[in-house]
């Protein structure tokens, strides 16, 4: 049998039911190389005997003959702004690392129940507010393809234990790429759900309006099945044949100023699918451009100060936004969330109703008329414009010898779809010549959820398989 830290969500799920393998076993293997990577600082918190209890009772139900959930024994490891009863969630910020929830957030319940271990607490860029996920009051998270090198962000640590195989699945959030740009950068598979597909209730937020979990995994059927677990979908995923496939390319805004190797892997792996029979059109989605620059960070400064406060008084948490961001460690989120404080230069009120009531609503226009004009399944482009940046590189950074803003730079191809609410999955496209992982995504019309899982499934035996560190 291979390895147990190589074993899938699904195959392993499997495994346990058949006897094949124990909870116990495989608890035990992640445990060990969890310790053989904690240089990474994927996690905040794993409690290690916690784990263990849960694996064992997870083998005493199944020697039980007690039904099994289709994750039953399996872990999974949740990003730290997912609440967790037992364990604390920080959201990677000092003003919350008293923090413990008293009860599980409904996505977590939802996977628990259909009987997943919680495998600790995965690491993230602070309060969920970047892609470096360099964080100041909890260390620096790597990638585990280079150490020297970020694992995307924020869900950073989630991306770097799924790609380093220290868990088969961990659960994100994504608000502008949070999920998918650390799955390109690690390596894995990332799938950003429609908004409020998955419940966002037990989430510190950003925004309602664009706040997702999701997950990332290695394989694009146990995408499927964790998407299965946790909104009671269990309809089968549609069985793609590749010559159905229509899958628009749009050249202009997302194949533009991309660094030289992450444009040549994806030009080749689209050259796999035509070659498999996908069909290819090229599409114009250039005029997504204006709208989704005047909803992206309007939208996401204004209502994080609402929905956070919220969220503070639903948990009973005394601190308000203003006492978080006073303790903020990290000097990039201080950047942001600062101005926040300060009347004069919060966003106004007028600013966020002309982009909910007319960008958006044209964002989500445009998206509507390509899918329909050009009756295609998916959008294709590369996920990021560059591999993975160094740790440290917050501000700014090189792009076709430009100096450029990160953080804008690396989410300016997740950021117009997520604004849109469409549902959106990373899949590895191939290493660059330093070993670095590119991601290739596929966007879709939103509520087709089911059908993207099925056409990742379809193209996960074309491309490159999630390579390992």
């Amino acid at each position: 049998m291979k390895n147990l830290h190589d074993m899938g969500v699904v195959e392993a799920a499997a495994a346990i039911r058949s006897g094949d393998i124990t909870a116990e076993a495989l608890a035990s293997a992640l445990l060990e190389r969890a310790r053989t990577f904690s240089g990474l600082n994927a996690f905040v918190t794993l409690d290690a005997d916690q784990v263990m209890a849960a694996a064992r009772r997870a083998d005493q139900q199944r020697q039980a003959g007690q039904a099994l959930g289709s994750l039953h024994g399996v872990p999974i490891a949740f990003k730290d702004n997912i609440n967790t009863a037992g364990l604390p969630t920080t959201a990677g910020t000092p003003a919350l690392r008293a923090h413990r929830p008293k009860t599980d957030a409904p996505v977590v319940k939802a996977l628990k129940d259909a009987g997943a271990i919680a495998f600790g607490k995965a690491g993230m860029h602070e309060l969920a507010f970047g892609i470096s996920s360099n964080n100041q009051a909890f260390g620096a998270i790597r990638n585990p393809f280079g150490d020297r090198h970020i694992p995307g962000g924020s869900s950073g640590g989630s991306g770097a234990a799924v790609g380093a195989r220290l868990v088969p699945a961990s659960i994100g959030s994504d608000t502008g790429g949070s999920v998918r740009v650390p799955a390109a950068f690690c390596g894995v598979m990332g799938f950003r759900p429609t908004v409020l597909r998955w419940p966002q209730a037990g989430i510190v937020p950003i925004s309602s309006t664009r706040d997702t979990a999701g997950p990332l995994a290695r394989h694009a059927a146990d995408l499927a099945a964790l998407d299965a677990a946790v909104t009671g979908d269990a309809s089968p995923v549609p069985v793609k044949r590749l010559s159905d496939l229509r899958i628009g390319v749009p050249r202009s805004f997302f194949w533009d100023d991309l660094e030289p190797e992450t444009a040549s892997i994806c030009e080749a792996a689209l050259d796999v699918l035509k070659r498999a029979g996908v069909t290819l059109i090229e599409v114009d989605l250039h005029e997504i451009a204006v709208p989704n620059e005047a909803v992206s960070f309007t939208v996401a400064l204004y209502e994080v100060k609402r929905d956070l406060d919220a969220y503070l008084r639903d948990e009973g948490i005394a601190p308000r936004f203003a006492e978080i961001v006073a303790e903020v460690a990290s000097p990039d989120v201080k950047a942001a969330l600062d101005p926040l404080l300060n009347p004069a230069s919060e966003v106004p009120a007028k600013a966020y109703r002309e982009a909910m009531e007319i960008h958006r609503p044209k964002l989500i226009s445009l998206y509507r008329a390509c899918f329909a004009e050009n009756q295609i399944d998916a959008v294709v482009f590369p996920t990021t414009p560059l591999p993975a940046p160094l740790v440290g590189e917050d501000d700014n950074v090189t792009l076709n010898g430009r100096v450029v803003p990160t953080f804008a730079t690396v989410i300016r191809n997740t950021d117009p779809g997520s604004n849109a609410g469409l549902p959106g999955i990373s899949l590895p496209a191939g290493l660059t010549s330093a070993g670095l992982p590119v991601g290739l995504e596929f966007d879709a019309p939103a509520g087709g959820d089911r059908d993207l899982l099925s056409l990742a499934i379809a193209l996960e035996e074309l491309l490159p398989a999630p390579p390992t560190p």
